[in-house]
C-alpha cells in the first residue's frame, strides 16, 4: 500500500531498517541497550529547490545521522523525514 505522503522542496521520508537484535556471537540485545539505526530505505521524495536538484530517489539504500531527521508515525509504521543534507550515503 503506497504512502499517501510527499515531502516538500529537499525533504525525504525514509523508512528505518530494525535494529539488530543480536550480535554476531549469538548474544541477544535488549531493547534498552539497542542502538539507533542509522540505514534506511527512501520512500518518497520532494521535488527539490531551485538551486539543489534531489540526488536520492525512492527505493535507495541511504546511511544518515543517528541523530537527523524528525521521527513520526503513519499508517503504524516508524518513519523519519529529513533533508537531503542530512542523508550521508546511498549504499
Amino acid at each position: 500500500m503506497a504512502l499517501n505522503i510527499k515531502p516538500l522542496a529537499d525533504r525525504v521520508l525514509i523508512e528505518p531498517v530494525a535494529a539488530e537484535t543480536q550480535t554476531a556471537s549469538g548474544i541477544f540485545i535488549p531493547d534498552t541497550a539497542k542502538e539507533k539505526p542509522q540505514k534506511g530505505t527512501v520512500v518518497a521524495v520532494g521535488n527539490g529547490t531551485k538551486d539543489h536538484d534531489m540526488t536520492v530517489k525512492v527505493g535507495d539504500a541511504v546511511l544518515y545521522g543517528k541523530y537527523s531527521g524528525t521521527e513520526l508515525k503513519l499508517e503504524g509504521k516508524d518513519y523519519l523525514i529529513m533533508r537531503e543534507d542530512d542523508i550521508l550515503a546511498i549504499v
